[in-house]
């Protein structure tokens, strides 16, 4: 009996090094190892040179790691070359903490960009943007619950602006696809109307999860109502910022008023164009488009 337990404790041991030495923990091991190196470079005072030279040795490290872990990547439309995602690895940087993956881009800001990572680094970084204190930079810890919201695709694609969704576009899981979710949007440093739309889509195949991004092909008409209520706002912004301007008693609670109404103005134009878009005649292109994108992320 004493032997059986001494087997059965030996198995579970072996079971939990196996999980512990999977090639994604070791991968985040070694990006939390940097993490920590660099943050104690900044809390010694190190030079901005010294650090900065520590980020790109530590960054290339981390690629090499995700090429090993990722193999070949080879999707029509995006290059054959990737590099790793992460922009900084210092938390007080803007691009701190954004999906560990491999992005494939070109065109710049504006054009096309892919990034690749495995599904279990995936739910990973999400368990950990689930637990963030700040609640604008915190995410659901399941996939289908992240990708309802725009931060998602901030923090995964481009930390230097953030994206809003314009529309969701449904499309038809590619064979073989677990998952797949398309929406348009744009990524700015502005609020309001954004003419630099973006195709999303997210799709899980065979343990990877891809996140492809390029402009449309179709053109985006205006939605009047949907400009008639942004439009509205700034009006009521004006209004605002005039009235404190004249006011004697320039208080923060007058001054923040033209804020908020700003950013209500933002939502309600974002909330028509989102329950209008499908209606419109721009929309089955659309689909169409992100239909294809799907079918060369899935590999047909």
């Amino acid at each position: 009996m004493r032997m059986a337990s001494s087997i059965l404790f030996c198995l579970c041991l072996a079971t939990s090094a196996a999980r512990a030495a999977s090639p994604e923990d070791a991968y985040l091991a070694a990006r939390d190892k940097h993490i920590s190196h660099i943050k104690a470079m900044e809390k010694a005072k190190a030079s901005a040179e010294k650090v900065d030279a520590e980020q790109n040795k530590a960054r290339a490290d981390l690629e090499t790691r995700l090429r090993g872990l990722l193999g070949d990547v080879s999707v029509k439309g995006f290059p054959a070359a990737g590099k790793i995602n992460l922009d900084s690895l210092s938390d007080q940087d803007e691009g701190f903490g954004m999906l560990d993956g491999l992005v494939y881009a070109e065109g710049g800001e504006d054009g096309s960009r892919l990034v690749v990572t495995t599904r279990i680094l995936l739910d990973k970084w999400l368990a950990a943007r689930a637990r963030e204190k700040d609640e604008a930079l915190r995410l659901p810890p399941d996939l289908a619950g992240a990708l309802r919201l725009d931060p998602f695709y901030t923090f995964s694609i481009s930390s230097g602006s953030g994206f809003t969704r314009s529309a969701t576009l449904e499309v038809t899981p590619p064979e073989g696809a677990e998952l797949v979710r398309a929406v348009l949007g744009g990524w700015a440093q502005d609020i309001g109307p954004n003419p630099n739309y973006s195709l999303v889509v997210t799709l899980v195949k065979g343990g990877r999860a891809y996140i492809g991004s390029m402009p449309p092909k179709t053109a985006i008409g205006k939605i009047a109502v949907c400009e008639e209520i942004w439009s509205q706002a700034l009006q009521e912004v004006e209004k605002l910022r005039a009235a404190w301007r004249a006011s004697k008693r320039k208080d923060q609670m007058t001054f923040d008023a033209d804020t908020k109404a700003e950013e209500k103005g933002d939502r309600d134009f974002h909330a028509c164009f989102m329950e209008r878009a499908p209606k419109e005649p721009f929309y089955p292109a659309l689909v169409k488009e992100a239909q294809e994108l799907a079918d060369r992320l899935a590999g047909k």
